[in-house]
């Protein structure tokens, strides 16, 4: 089992940034790739980015690209996500999740996060 803990989230005007972390205990922290999803209200699930195990290859939706980068240090057990100029529609519930496969499907990943909130004023 791998337990995951978002923190970070908050109130950010819009063009702000903000840093996401997510900590993980139990199993092997290095043997999982790691991702962030979002959720706004009222939509699906929706895929932000993800690293490899290693964390020499990442992967980021169209929407994020340039803006947000993911990245670990497998020494501390923790992911990141910094977020730069943030837009209203970045405003979502963002988790952290961890599995076997490194991927931008949901369903490839075993282990979530409760989620942080994160939003941006106009």
């Amino acid at each position: 089992q791998v337990q995951l803990v978002e923190s970070g989230g908050g109130l950010v005007q819009a063009g702000g940034s903000l840093r996401l972390s997510c900590a993980a205990s139990g199993r092997t922290f290095s043997g999982y790739a790691m991702a962030w999803f979002r959720q706004a209200p009222g939509k699906e699930r929706e895929f932000v980015a993800t690293i490899s195990r290693s964390g020499g290859d990442t992967l980021y939706a169209d929407s994020v690209k340039g803006r947000f980068t993911i990245s670990r240090d497998n020494a501390k057990n923790t992911v990141y996500l910094q977020m730069n100029s943030l837009k209203p529609e970045d405003t979502a519930v963002y988790y952290c999740a961890g599995g076997t496969y490194y991927s931008g499907r949901s369903e490839r990943y075993d282990y979530w996060g409760q989620g942080t909130q994160v939003t941006v004023s106009s």
